[in-house]
């Protein structure tokens, strides 16, 4: 079985380059933001400073799209959408269709396994985003984020990101373990003009936090948003010990 995250001591940077679409003034920047802590000796070494710039800076741009695309949302519309575009998910996403995966320097350990981290996966393309705001400025930082964000930021901004849970966990569930997402009914409340229902996403033998909807689409959509949030190492944004969730 092909291993699509090698162990790259040496990675093609020139390769690299090419499929980022960035050249790079200084190409140990690169290098730098592809290292994981894995596989580098001393943690300093790493990527994980440029990781936390990055965010950073990802979260700059992704605002000040926003601010300036969506004059007539609010603070709490904005904050929500932001949530969805700078997600785990959606990075690694991005991630993998790039292909920065394939040029990750991973010790030896996580090198063997074919099941690396998401948010490893998330976190390379990150310390790319600051690699390249510190080798160019944030015009350059600002112009390959918004190229492979424009799109989940309208996305999320129509309203489609709701769906899309749903579909992330479908793709989720197929290229890891080869099964499709299930949905578990565990309770339904209120009168039946105004029913409310608790349903729990299930992905190989796994339930997730279960979420509460005034339909079960929306319930499905809310217990798929759960579990993303979960893989991803991230609280469940929707409680499921009350029938009546924020937003309902």
């Amino acid at each position: 079985m092909h291993n699509a995250y090698p162990n790259l001591l040496s990675p093609d940077l020139e390769a690299c380059q090419k499929k980022i679409e960035y050249q790079f003034h200084d190409v140990d920047l690169l290098h730098s933001a592809l290292r994981h802590a894995s596989g580098v000796s001393q943690r300093l070494s790493s990527n994980e400073r440029m990781e936390f710039l990055g965010d950073a800076v990802l979260g700059m741009v992704v605002c000040e799209r926003l601010y300036q695309q969506y004059p007539e949302y609010l603070e709490g519309e904005m904050t929500k959408i932001k949530s969805v575009v700078v997600s785990g998910e959606t990075c690694a996403r991005i991630c993998e269709k790039i292909g920065l995966q394939e040029y990750l320097v991973l010790g030896k350990g996580m090198a063997a396994d074919p099941q690396i981290p998401r948010s490893v996966i998330a976190a390379v393309l990150e310390s790319l985003i600051a690699a390249i705001f510190l080798d160019s400025g944030m015009e350059s930082a600002r112009q390959f984020i918004l190229r492979h964000m424009d799109t989940e930021i309208e996305q999320a901004a129509s309203g489609e990101s709701g769906s899309n849970y749903k579909s992330q966990l479908q793709q989720f569930a197929q290229r890891e373990y080869g099964v499709t997402p299930g949905y578990q009914l565990l309770d339904e409340k209120g009168p039946d003009h105004s029913k409310c229902f608790k349903i729990a996403a299930l992905v190989a033998q796994r339930r997730f936090a279960p979420a509460w909807g005034m339909s079960k689409k929306e319930s499905e959509q809310r217990a798929a948003h759960n579990a993303i949030s979960e893989i991803n190492g991230e609280p469940p944004p929707y409680p499921s010990d009350e029938p009546m969730a924020p937003d309902l």
